[in-house]
């Protein structure tokens, strides 16, 4: 599958990402239209997640290979995905596992329920 047509889309809108540190994306190792870590299968996530929703929302998930697996299965199952061709599939989710797996979390822990709003305090 070409995906340089559904690429072009994306980056002839203009835009410039910066990451937490105010460098531009690109000099941080991110494609500067989409913001995905570029590497090995970057393509192939611009252009099955992209052609959907925002790319922010694949970078703002992190998970390891099962995770990613499942939240296609869902989106198949739910939202109408198309299927992606094995070979791209797993190249897909070795991408999303490896650049935005659960280690590389950014964010917080959840708060224990005990904090949570309406818990009862003993």
């Amino acid at each position: 599958m070409d995906v340089r047509p559904i690429l072009r889309r994306w980056t002839m809108i203009p835009m410039l990402l910066l990451t937490a540190t105010g460098t531009p994306a690109a000099a941080a190792g991110k494609d500067p239209a989409t913001g995905l870590i570029i590497a090995p299968g970057w393509e192939l996530a611009a252009a099955h997640c992209g052609a959907c929703h925002s790319h922010a929302l694949v970078t703002a998930q992190r998970g390891d290979a099962d995770f990613w697996r499942s939240t296609l299965r869902w989106m198949q199952r739910t939202q109408n995905l198309w299927q992606i061709p094995q070979p791209q599939e797993t190249a897909l989710i070795d991408y999303l596992a490896s650049n935005y797996n659960e280690t590389d979390w950014g964010r917080r822990p959840p708060l224990p329920v005990s904090l949570m709003p309406g818990a009862v305090s003993d």
